[in-house]
């Protein structure tokens, strides 16, 4: 009896093992991904894993020999241009390797789409051929498809949708997208999910996560590289729930709506589920189209229709881009909430000239303080102030606690001290910055933190389709002025810690030469657009200019000062050295802020006089072209720079009677007192200012007199010239 009695404990041991193992094997995939909860289902499955690792194995080991053949031709075939062979065998290597990612599924084509967006890492040539993993990718059947959206939406097509037609207008990696039209007539575009999608995108992630598992312990490295996998797995399946892309495009439209140069379409919720979504249909051109419209090689010499059209093209590609810098500029430093994947599939031009966004499926969230990281990055980078860039880094969690800073700094002069820069900017494309950064990073075990990676990614494939456009961009040419805007107009602690690290020094002495590069980087239209926006002032059409394409920077400066988004400035002014203020002001560095400045005094001497003449001086006689000589070069007075009592014309009384200006100026004359040779110099620079500005200022009246009652005279000469 004992004997049999074990015995049946064991059997019953045995059976409850067995039931066990049968409720891990009838076990569902999660739903939402967890690294540990895959890793027990797939444990469970070692044939799936094994099986596909064969598939994965076999596609590539059949490339590399399609490949090695293609390579053995080409060798036989003589008299051919070693050029174009090295041209035809690089699209060659793309167009196998995307037939590759095609048969593996769509993971694989995921990152195919990637790559596709970095010519300037894999050659232009196999990003041309990866390119068609955006538009060439083969739909499932229209049946099944109907068959999806009427399991999500519970009830048959006819009864949400008077139109859906028959062909996809559009195949991606995760789904596809039919134009149809709803009862009440809305035309939108209904976004169907590939069948069985879940098992496939988690399978493969958790292949690469045990691919980097033992990469980790072949390289020895302290970092986790199975992080990433588990990233990438978390925003793929989070693709996979198009109930979290309708949230997120409605968390983007909202963020964005009040950006007129950009298009979010709108979700339709009671038309979405899991696997189908519903959105506005949004017309417009995509960049892959524009681009292979420029790159076209069809046209005919004589044909003017075609020429133009190719031209028109690249002027609307050009401005995609433009407006992609700047729309990923403003959510990376203003909403914070960003596009993750800017690929050309999910960007179009509209009619309207805006630029359109599509698949929301992957966003990334920034906290402020990682927004203010970015920005100081981005200034440090500039400057050259590798020890402030790397206190941005660890304020973004990128540097690990306890690292050498001071051997990290030396690195990173190393690698980024053979930069070249072009006024002030380094003249070096994004891409190679960060793949710098990034060997530094490397050798330093930095972390690389979830958001971080999807910024990164999202820069990267802008700057690709910007390449591509134009291959002489440069993303901080491109950034700098809205770098610029941010500091001078938004008055937080952050920014105004960021500002003072460019222009002033530890003992708070003003550094002339970093707010002049600052300044000359910065004043461009596209900067000084949004400042005066801001403000509410008068449009940049009046604004003065320099013949060499730069703004009046001190007409920047005075217009900002007594406005409320000058708060900035002020407290700039107030916090520097006023005798280092003194100092650079009378610097030869700042002669032609002084030349601006004389011009400026001479419009307020020149609207006193008026007002003192009365009638004297007619209306019409307020405005006429002045040329004025400074050095080499003569600068002809913007309309805006014309003397008169229109509306156009900037109040620069209001500036003498602006009680924040004269406590500033006073503040800064009370601290130069203490040296009287920089006093003494000081008014002789304001007194050689003045003098100048008074005769001009005369002169320009004796103009207006002249033209009113002597008429146009012959003695009058038609140019003047006068120095500052």
């Amino acid at each position: 009896m004992d004997l049999m009695m074990a015995d049946l404990k064991a059997l019953e041991a045995y059976v409850s093992y067995f039931y066990y193992q049968s409720k891990k094997w009838s076990k569902p995939l999660p739903e939402a991904y967890d690294a540990e909860e895959v890793a027990d289902y797939f444990s469970h499955r070692p044939h799936v894993v094994a099986l596909r690792l064969l598939e994965v194995f076999s596609s590539f080991a059949s490339a590399a020999i399609r490949i090695r053949m293609a390579g053995l031709k080409k060798s036989l075939r003589p008299g051919s241009s070693k050029d174009i062979d090295e041209n035809l065998s690089q699209y060659n290597f793309g167009m196998v390797l995307k037939e590759t990612m095609l048969s593996l599924g769509p993971t694989f084509i995921k990152v195919g789409q990637s790559l596709s967006t970095r010519p300037d890492i894999i050659g232009p040539e196999i990003s041309k051929a990866l390119s068609e993993l955006h538009d060439q990718i083969p739909p499932f059947p229209r049946p099944l498809a109907m068959k999806i959206i009427e399991e999500e939406l519970d009830s048959p097509i006819g009864s949400f949708f008077s139109y859906i037609s028959e062909e996809p207008v559009a195949a991606a990696s995760f789904g596809q997208v039919y134009r149809g039209c709803t009862l009440n007539g809305s035309d939108v575009a209904v976004k169907v999910q590939r069948p069985n999608l879940r098992h496939v995108v988690v399978r493969d992630v958790y292949i690469l996560r045990l691919g980097l598992g033992l990469l980790q312990k072949i390289a020895k490295r302290k970092s986790d590289p199975r992080l990433y996998a588990d990233e990438l797995g978390k925003g793929l399946v989070g693709e996979l729930d198009y109930t979290l892309e309708a949230a997120n495009a409605s968390q983007f439209l909202d963020a964005h709506s009040h950006f007129s140069f950009m298009q979010v379409p709108k979700v339709f919720q009671h038309l979405t589920r899991k696997r189908a979504l519903t959105m506005e249909w949004m017309a417009g051109e995509s960049s892959t189209d524009l681009l292979s419209i420029t790159k076209s090689s069809s046209i005919k010499h004589g044909s003017k229709y075609l020429e133009r059209q190719k031209v028109d093209a690249k002027r609307r590609l050009l401005d995609l881009v433009n407006k992609g810098v700047e729309a990923s500029l403003t959510q990376l430093l203003e909403t914070g909430i960003l596009h993750a994947d800017p690929h050309p599939g999910n960007l179009r031009y509209t009619a309207s000239g805006r630029i359109g966004f599509l698949d929301f499926g992957l966003l990334c969230r920034l906290e402020k303080k990682h927004q203010f990281a970015m920005l100081a990055s981005i200034v440090h980078i500039v400057n050259g102030d590798w020890s402030s860039l790397l206190q941005a880094l660890t304020e973004m969690d990128v540097v690990r606690p306890g690292t050498n800073i001071r051997r990290v700094t030396m690195d990173l002069e190393d690698a980024l001290g053979e930069v070249e820069l072009k006024d002030g900017i380094p003249d070096i494309k994004f891409s190679r910055v960060l793949g710098k950064i990034w060997s530094v990073a490397l050798k330093y075990h930095f972390r690389m933190p979830p958001y971080y990676t999807l910024v990164l990614r999202s820069l990267a494939s802008l700057e690709g389709l910007a390449v591509a456009a134009d291959p002489s961009f440069k993303t901080f040419e491109a950034a700098y002025p809205f770098v610029v805007r941010k500091l001078l107009t938004e008055n937080s602690a952050e920014t105004r810690k960021i500002l003072h690290s460019v222009v002033l020094n530890r003992k708070k002495e003003f550094r002339w030469e970093r707010l002049a590069l600052f300044m000359r980087v910065g004043a461009t239209r596209k900067s000084l657009q949004l400042v005066e926006a801001s403000s509410g002032e008068t449009s940049l059409d009046n604004l003065p200019s320099r013949t060499d394409g730069v703004f009046d920077v001190a007409y920047l400066l005075l217009r900002l000062l007594p406005s409320k988004d000058g708060v900035v400035l002020r407290r700039l002014i107030m916090t520097a050295d006023g005798a280092s203020l003194v100092r650079a002001a009378v610097s030869k560095e700042a002669k032609a802020f002084r030349f601006q400045l004389c011009k400026i005094i001479a419009d307020i001497l020149y609207q006193r006089m008026v007002k003192a003449l009365g009638q004297l001086v007619p209306a019409s006689q307020y405005s006429y072209k002045l040329r004025l000589a400074g050095g080499h070069q003569n600068t002809e007075l913007h309309p805006s720079a014309r003397l008169s009592t229109s509306s156009t014309v900037y109040d620069y009384q209001s500036l003498l009677r602006d009680r924040r200006l004269k406590l500033i100026l006073s503040k800064i004359l009370n601290s130069a007192r203490k040296e009287p040779a920089l006093m003494l110099r000081f008014y002789w620079v304001s007194f050689v200012t003045f003098i100048a500005a008074s005769a001009l200022a005369f002169h320009r009246l004796l103009i207006s007199l002249s033209a009113a009652y002597i008429g146009p005279a012959s003695f009058i000469p038609k140019r003047f010239a006068i120095s500052a």
